[in-house]
C-alpha cells in the first residue's frame, strides 16, 4: 500500500493521469490545482506550505468555492474563509474470497449496461436528485460507469472518479428513490470493483463517516477503513 499516493489522493490525480482535467498550474508557484468546474469544485494542495496554501487561496478567489480532501483535520488558510467541513472515511478494498466471488457474478449480470456520453444528462439527474457527492456536466469524462435501466429510465449507477497509478476511486454510487432497498447499489458497486481489479489496481472510496447505511454497505462488499479524511469547502471572504 502506497500511503503517500493515497494520502495525497487529489494531487497525484490532477498532476498525473488527470492533469487534463486540472485547472490552476498558471495561478501562483502551482502548488494548487482543481477539477475543471464541469466536473465539480474538489481541488487539491502540494503540501502544508505557506506558498501551497496561498496558491489555494489565489484558486479561491479565481474560480468560487473548492473543496478540499485532507487526511486528519480541517486545514485553516489565511485568506479565505472554512465554510463548511465534515469527517469522512477513505477505505480500501481488501476483499476476500466470498466478495471476490459476488464481484465476478455482477460482473456477468446483464442487466448492467455500460453508460456514455449520450447518458450524461440523465447521469446529472440521478446525481442531483440522490447527491452522492459532486457531480457535474463533465464527471462522467473520468472514467467508466455502469447503469441499470428498466424502460428506458436509469434508475441506479457507479462509476470512477480519481485515477492514480495505484488507486482508481469508485464514486458515484446512487438509486433512484423508487429503486431503493433492491440492491442496485452494491450490484453496480462490485461492476466497477471488478473493472479496476481487471485494470490491476486497488478501488478505494469514500463516504461521509456519519453515513451508516453506506458504510454497512462497502464492509459488506469487501472494503476496510484506512483513514479518517476531513471534506472542507472554502470560500474567499466578502
Amino acid at each position: 500500500m502506497d500511503n503517500a499516493e493515497l494520502d495525497r489522493l487529489l494531487w497525484t490525480a490532477l498532476t498525473g493521469e488527470q492533469a487534463c482535467f486540472a485547472l490552476g498550474a498558471d495561478i501562483g508557484s502551482g502548488g494548487a490545482r482543481r477539477f475543471h468546474p464541469g466536473i465539480g469544485p474538489l481541488a487539491a494542495v502540494r503540501d502544508l506550505s505557506p506558498e501551497s496554501l496561498a496558491d489555494f487561496a489565489a484558486l479561491t478567489r479565481a474560480h468560487g468555492p473548492l473543496a478540499l480532501m485532507q487526511p486528519g483535520e480541517p486545514v485553516a488558510i489565511p485568506g479565505i474563509e472554512c465554510v463548511k467541513s465534515a469527517l469522512g472515511v477513505q477505505l480500501i478494498f481488501s476483499g476476500d474470497a466470498p466478495a471476490l466471488d459476488a464481484i465476478a457474478h455482477a460482473a456477468q449480470d446483464p442487466r448492467v449496461i455500460p453508460l456514455g456520453p449520450q447518458d450524461h444528462p440523465e447521469m446529472l439527474d440521478l446525481a442531483t436528485l440522490t447527491q452522492p457527492g459532486p457531480f457535474g456536466t463533465r464527471t462522467g469524462e473520468l472514467g467508466d460507469f455502469w447503469g441499470l435501466k428498466e424502460d428506458g429510465r436509469l434508475l441506479a449507477m457507479a462509476g470512477q472518479r480519481t485515477r492514480t497509478g495505484n488507486y482508481i476511486e469508485i464514486s458515484a454510487v446512487c438509486a433512484h428513490p423508487d429503486a431503493r432497498g433492491r440492491g442496485l447499489a452494491g450490484l453496480l458497486s462490485r461492476r466497477v470493483v471488478a473493472a479496476i481489479l481487471g485494470e490491476g489496481r486497488t478501488p478505494i472510496l469514500h463516504s461521509y463517516a456519519d453515513n451508516a447505511a453506506a458504510l454497512s454497505l462497502y464492509h459488506k462488499l469487501g472494503f476496510v477503513e484506512r483513514a479518517k479524511v476531513s471534506l472542507t469547502i472554502y470560500a474567499a471572504g466578502t
